[in-house]
């Protein structure tokens, strides 16, 4: 749960130049183009992450602020498959989000140890966004 309205934890989410400043490992996101609704459509990302090191492209679709889903568009030299989304439902106290992600790589991960550094991923990526958007929300 995040204590922000809806449309304050999707306005973080859209906010691809200030991902190095809150979701770990992402060292810059270019925002390639954008589509009719002025959001990004297509995003490139550089990644540090400790044995991962790439760049690539992620095309987004966005669900207004209910949700945003996107694909690899352009692997990088380690990264085959990205997909992944975030759904946000209001709540009384904040803002209910769910993450999900899947991910390949070009060098082969046994099941387990892919599943324990999606859920890592994922982890990390929620705990960054909850922190940024209620340090936002608390500075307006």
């Amino acid at each position: 749960m995040i204590g922000v309205p809806r449309p304050e934890v999707m306005a973080v989410i859209a906010d691809f130049a200030a991902y190095p400043q809150w979701a770990s490992g992402v060292r810059g996101a270019d925002v390639l183009s954008r589509g009719s609704d002025g959001r990004a459509a297509t995003v490139r990302f550089t990644l540090d992450a400790g044995i991962i090191k790439d760049s690539y492209v992620l095309a987004y679709t966005w669900n207004d602020d209910a949700g945003v889903r996107w694909d690899l568009a352009e692997s990088g030299s380690m990264l085959t498959e990205m997909a992944g989304g975030y759904q946000l439902a209001e709540r009384d106290s904040g803002t209910e989000v769910a993450y999900e992600l899947a991910v390949s790589t070009r060098v082969p991960m046994i099941g387990m140890i892919k599943r324990r550094a999606e859920k890592a991923i994922i982890d990390t990526a929620l705990k960054g966004l909850k922190s940024r958007a209620e340090t936002i929300g608390r500075g307006r």
